[in-house]
């Protein structure tokens, strides 16, 4: 699943935005990590690999990091959950979606370095904490359309739940280094569902 990366803002009038270009950069950025790790991300190297110029990449993501994030973005982006009438199975659909983008190759490796980046000493924090916001939205979504609803606790606290909800799978990519597995999902489904289930 691809996500649409959220930085076109100010970027004002001149030559539109080529998807071509930017899928060909993000891809090989993607290729690259796989191959050789972070170490081997840097702009050259992408140029080459992407067959573009440095300028069209700068213009694009003036720093690594926006770079990396991007990357990430594409790979592991927003979701949309239709309204199933159930938050245990909209939660399901969630999990699920992130399994299949966690497992994919590189990604691991990716995450790994954008989580990394974001710890540098020149890195810009609030873009990584923006990234993490968006990737995990529609678990916020879903959280305030189950309580809307009925099936979730009005007391939710959504942005810990959405927290919840998304460190497990992470964590077994990066930290424990596993990919993570259809065993895990069904169990944070059933944990976080139960927690949250309205009384009654």
């Amino acid at each position: 699943m691809v996500g649409k990366r959220v930085r076109d803002e100010g970027r004002g009038p001149g030559r539109p935005r080529e998807e071509r270009v930017d899928r060909a950069v993000l891809d090989a950025v993607v290729a690259l990590v796989t191959e050789s790790g972070l170490a081997a991300v840097t702009m050259d190297a992408v140029a080459v690999r992407a067959g573009v110029s440095k300028p069209a990449i700068y213009r694009r993501w003036p720093t690594k990091q926006d770079l990396l994030i991007a990357a990430a973005e594409s790979r592991v982006g927003p979701l949309s959950v239709p309204d199933l009438g159930d938050f245990r199975a909209e939660l399901r659909v969630v999990l699920e979606s992130r399994l299949e983008v966690y497992r994919a190759p590189g990604v691991d490796r990716l995450m790994a370095g954008v989580i990394g980046a974001a710890a540098e000493a020149d890195a810009v924090r609030s873009a990584y904490g923006a990234y993490s916001a968006r990737v995990m939205s529609e678990t916020r979504n879903i959280l305030e359309r189950g309580i809307a609803r009925g099936d979730v606790r009005p007391d939710t606290d959504v942005r810990a739940v959405a927290t919840m909800v998304a460190a497990p799978l992470v964590f077994r990519l990066v930290g424990e280094m596993e990919p993570p597995d259809q065993r895990l999902v069904d169990t944070v489904v059933d944990l976080v569902s139960r927690a949250v289930a309205a009384r009654g």
